[in-house]
């Protein structure tokens, strides 16, 4: 009698975590909320991006563990894979860290954040880059990492680690850029509005870093329809954003790049691309960890001057882009001009609970617009 009443325990047990992690079928968005994978289990993809490829969506971004140390590269790049954008099958590790040399550049314990795949058509590579900081200095390090698959799901496996640019000079740099820097300016790292003790031109950060390469921080990703790929990144102390262009296999940089919002402090970078051609940028102020007011532009050329839109977001809490930072702009396949804003909630004290902002981009004249829902799905791209 007590072994049947034990069994029957023991399969209640079974049926009590078996419902209580059970797969959720979603059917719409819940911004802010726990979002589930097929596992039951929170999707842990922070910092991401997506990839579109054989009809499937791909989300890759920060695996992060409980403590302030997952703010740091623990486990490295998770990988998830959606047919609808609501529901995600994990798919594991896409690029593990190094667990064993302490001094590879993605040795355990470095800070590898918003990674990004592209897919090379002419060579048939999944090109992985991220922003990249060397175990133990921080965030001095500035570097844009590489890696490449021949699957989108990895493994990855890790190419370089570089500062963009070595020795080229930006297509709208200034002859003053090119004139002797004093070794008098600071080399540690400085983040945010202010932190510089005068106008970045004023110091020429750019030629100070003209030998060693420029330095990069937050970065995206961006494949224009002629398949040129593009590489955004804040750089200058933060204080200023570079994009530029890949070479043909996207793994290191054309030589051709140029300089925007300069002194602006923009990091965050998204970008997009509608089907009239033009370009709009949204990105946000250098406030740490701390959410602020978004900001956008708009540019009929890559490189051509961006002008700039002011905040996209609209109603309450749009001073902290709802209490988020954005990551990635997502095409919706299937629609003309339909796009995703996705944007993390960080949580430094404890990264692994971040939770995902999602909510769709509005153009609103010759300006795009962000609005809180609490739950939407698609179907809003069918409204107007």
């Amino acid at each position: 009698m007590k072994m049947i009443r034990m069994i029957i325990f023991i399969l209640g047990l079974a049926l009590f975590f078996s419902c209580n992690n059970q797969k959720e079928a979603y059917d719409a968005f819940y911004p802010g909320q726990e979002w589930k994978d097929d596992n039951g289990v929170h999707i842990n993809a922070h910092g991401g991006g997506i990839l579109f490829y054989n009809q499937t969506y791909f989300w890759y971004g920060q695996h992060m563990v409980e403590g302030r140390i997952g703010n740091t590269a623990q486990v490295g790049v998770h990988v998830y894979s959606s047919k609808d954008l609501y529901n995600w099958k994990d798919e594991g590790i896409a690029l593990s860290v190094d667990s064993l040399d302490a001094n590879s550049d993605i040795a355990m314990g470095c800070i590898l954040e918003r990674p990004k795949v592209i897919y090379n058509k002419k060579t048939k590579k999944f090109v992985m880059w991220f922003h990249l900081e060397l175990k133990g200095q921080k965030y001095n390090a500035a570097r844009s990492g590489v890696a490449v698959a021949d699957n989108p799901t990895g493994p990855f496996v890790y190419v370089k680690s570089m500062r963009p640019n070595k020795g080229v000079w930006p297509i709208n740099v200034q002859e003053f850029h090119k004139l002797p820097v004093s070794d008098t300016i600071k080399t540690n790292y400085c983040g945010g509005p202010d932190c510089l003790p005068g106008h970045v031109d004023s110091l020429n950060i750019l030629g100070r870093d003209f030998e060693h390469g420029q330095m990069a921080r937050d970065m995206n990703l961006f494949v224009d329809d002629d398949g040129k790929a593009y590489h955004l990144y804040s750089s200058e102390e933060n204080s200023t954003l570079h994009i530029a262009e890949l070479s043909d296999d996207y793994l290191t940089h054309s030589g051709r790049y140029a300089r925007f919002f300069i002194h602006r402090y923009m990091e965050a970078p998204t970008i997009l691309k509608t089907s009239k051609g033009k370009y709009y940028f949204i990105a946000s102020d250098c406030t740490g960890w701390a959410p602020n007011a978004a900001r956008s532009a708009v540019s009929d050329n890559i490189f051509d001057p961006w002008k700039e839109l002011g905040n996209p977001s609209i109603g309450p809490d749009s001073l902290t882009t709802f209490n988020s930072q954005g990551t990635f702009n997502i095409p919706v396949q299937g629609k003309q001009d339909a796009f995703i804003f996705m944007a993390d909630r960080w949580v430094p004290e404890n990264p692994i609970d971040g939770r995902y902002i999602w909510l769709p981009i509005y153009f609103k004249g010759d300006k795009v617009r962000l609005q809180w829902k609490q739950k939407w799905d698609l179907s809003v791209f069918e409204e107007e």
